[in-house]
């Protein structure tokens, strides 16, 4: 089975690829194309694991490149997006072009091309602030962000192709992942960096949101769950680990391993327009659970020292003292 991963040199797609290599897949890495001819965080896996990746360069907004690429794989898994909430307030045009454009690229070619399993990667900012909690499936979408609202309208395009034309898609909803090469964008990297830099004064935005944080490994374990049951196709799946926890306790419990003397200052280019936050995210993983094999391994603190570690190992590759949109 050749497999085809979107977005295989970012966060989640680096660790996707790389597992899918342990697990004995062909696997066909789809990364963008740019004129350093790196490929992300594909360049850091050893050897070993890169001797079985097929390269392919290209750009995910540009239909016949993903054509090209998605020739001879027995299925997708569509990670390529923009994901940065303030750079989308900031250029929403460019996540209309990446998020939307490029998952009808990717479907229409899978149509083409009678694709077996297409997997479209959602998130579960599509579900806005909690109306209730836990949230399944079948909560309520709200476009809070400009990233938000394109990542609905990938999702129902994603489902009017399954609807329409009886294409095997999936769609597969993280909630907030985070570990090793996660970009100092997120939360987790930007306070551990902070506290490794030596800052004293740790600059975040809102505390009080609170989060369902799945660590990258479990995330990467749900996708490959999700591909092998015959049970997931025209579903969406929620991958949670329904438990939560507030950005004011998370930051509280790193600095207490970090640095104890440090503390915590709100930043004021940090926060969210008033509407545009997500106050509350706890996911229900019942279905999941139900439909698959798949059950989390990693608790958040055994998921922190994880993290940890590689940012202690990699400060080279963060900015520590700049603010990431």
């Amino acid at each position: 089975m050749k497999l085809l991963v979107t977005g295989a040199d970012g966060f989640i797609g680096s660790h996707l690829t790389e597992e899918l290599v342990k697990r004995g897949y062909q696997v066909k890495a789809f990364v963008c194309y740019n004129s350093f001819n790196t490929w992300g965080w594909l360049d850091t896996l050893p050897e070993a694991v890169m001797k079985h990746v097929e390269i392919f360069q290209g750009d995910i907004r540009d239909p016949n490149g993903v054509y090209e690429a998605m020739k001879e794989v027995d299925a997708v898994f569509h990670l390529a997006a923009l994901i940065a909430i303030p750079f989308s307030y900031h250029s929403p045009d460019t996540y209309v072009d990446t998020n939307i454009k490029g998952t009808l690229n990717v479907l229409q070619a899978a149509r083409k091309l009678e694709t077996k399993r297409v997997l479209v990667t959602s998130t579960s900012e599509v579900y806005g602030t909690a109306q209730y909690v836990p949230i399944d499936e079948k909560h309520p979408f709200q476009g809070q962000s400009p990233y938000s609202a394109t990542k609905i309208g990938a999702d129902r395009l994603a489902e009017s192709f399954y609807r329409s034309f009886g294409l095997p898609v999936t769609i597969v909803r993280p909630f907030n992942t985070y570990g090793p090469r996660q970009s100092a964008r997120a939360v987790i990297p930007t306070v551990i960096t902070q506290l490794l830099a030596g800052k004293r004064e740790i600059k975040l935005g809102s505390l009080t949101p609170t989060r369902d944080f799945n660590y990258v490994k479990d995330t990467a374990d749900g996708f490959i769950s999700i591909y092998e049951s015959e049970c997931t196709i025209g579903e969406e799946i929620n991958i949670a680990t329904q438990k939560e926890i507030s950005i004011g306790q998370l930051a509280k419990e790193l600095i207490r391993q970090i640095n104890p003397e440090a503390e915590i200052i709100c930043d004021e280019e940090r926060l969210r327009p008033e509407k545009s936050e997500v106050n509350r995210l706890l996911g229900c993983n019942e279905k999941i659970l139900r439909l698959t094999d798949w059950r989390p391994k990693y608790s958040l603190e055994e998921g922190l020292k994880e993290t940890i570690c590689f940012l202690r190992d990699n400060m080279d590759k963060y900015k520590a003292d700049l603010y990431n949109i």
